[in-house]
């Protein structure tokens, strides 16, 4: 079988990697970090202004329709880029909407969605880390909300946020909602930062989706994040070869020590293979569901694990300027570092792989 990518979709990448490189240079990129609002309004507008907003929304909302493979080749890169902004929860929380909501709630947010005059995000976690409905508590009654969700990003930022319940349902709540209180989080990805919310009665509306639902909102995270992950450590792969092609150590380029190049060598084969888990998780989780949520969680799991080596080691490659705030590497390497934690860690992730199987 052969298990390529269209036409179109090469096309996609071409388009999204000349964006990125064009708009957010990895100066502009520093100065969006330092800064920590991790958000740049011109550059969303010209993410909007490409079609990307509502890539797996329905036409008829004005989205593209397309598949979870589409939305994950354009996670990867917008993370070679390490372009900042609410792209992925956005995405995420739309088609959780688009799921999950009745016909009234799609028609009044998803035009909206689609075109990203308004912002949407997702708030799972509770806790330390608790990504699972079984254990969260954040309930509806009555049309308010009651409870606390942690590690939200751009909890500020979103007009729209669509909240994982503990009957396994979502509920859609409005910006500057009563009751609502958003408390900014510290995080390690500056370009995705963090918050805790906090419900005391806040009025919601409980989309219709069931567990179903939820679950599929999970899988197609954890192929996103796959993605990201991928596109950041090929990022830090190549910016390590234009480096050791420059430093200069004992009158040659580091480059020409056969260590280096060993090392750059199986950087490349340790990561490039994996590109296949997170291609065929997006395809099992829109056309074979039985094997889609352990090809997301293994595609997570093990690609964010072999970033997260790989990020390291690029660091070492670096020399000791691979520690500073200046050089470049940490901006990747904290992206990583954010998709290896959210929606589960690796080892969370294989536990969960080893239910599925009954193990």
């Amino acid at each position: 079988m052969e298990f390529g990518l269209s036409e179109e979709q090469d096309l996609l990448q071409e388009t999204v990697r000349q964006f990125v490189s064009e708009q957010c240079p990895p100066t502009q990129l520093h100065a969006i970090f330092d800064a920590g609002e991790g958000h740049a309004p011109a550059l969303w507008q010209g993410v909007a202004e490409l079609g990307l907003c509502g890539l797996m929304l329905p036409e008829e909302y004005g989205g593209a329709d397309l598949e979870v493979l589409d939305l994950a080749l354009v996670c990867e890169e917008l993370a070679y880029g390490g372009l900042p902004g609410p792209f992925m929860m956005h995405s995420l929380a739309a088609h959780a909407i688009a799921r999950a909501g009745d016909s009234d709630q799609r028609g009044r947010h998803l035009p909206a969605l689609a075109d990203g005059s308004a912002i949407a995000t997702l708030a799972l976690a509770e806790g330390e880390g608790a990504w699972r409905p079984e254990f969260w508590s954040t309930r509806s009654e009555g049309g308010v909300l009651h409870g606390t969700k942690r590690f939200v990003p751009h909890a500020d930022l979103s007009d729209w946020i669509v909240v994982g319940l503990s009957d396994g349902r979502l509920a859609l709540v409005e910006k500057g909602a009563a009751g609502l209180t958003v408390v900014p989080e510290e995080g390690i990805d500056r370009t995705r930062p963090i918050g805790r919310l906090e419900f005391e009665g806040t009025p919601c509306e409980v989309l219709e989706g069931d567990g179903a639902v939820l679950e599929r909102i999970g899988d197609v995270g954890l192929t996103l994040l796959a993605a990201d992950a991928f596109g950041s450590a090929s990022r830090l792969i190549d910016l390590a070869v234009e480096y050791t092609k420059t430093r200069e150590q004992f009158g040659r380029k580091v480059a020409e020590f056969q260590a280096v190049k060993h090392q750059l060598a199986r950087l490349a084969l340790e990561i490039e293979p994996t590109r296949a888990l997170f291609w065929y998780a997006a395809h099992a989780v829109d056309h074979r569901p039985d094997e889609g949520p352990r090809s997301a969680a293994l595609a997570k799991s093990h690609i964010s694990d072999r970033a997260i080596q790989a990020g390291r080691e690029v660091v070492e490659l670096h020399g000791g300027i691979g520690f500073t705030w200046e050089c470049d590497v940490h901006l990747w390497l904290k992206r990583i570092m954010f998709d290896r934690a959210f929606l589960g860690t690796p080892e969370s992730l294989r536990e969960r792989c080893a239910e599925l199987e009954g193990w």
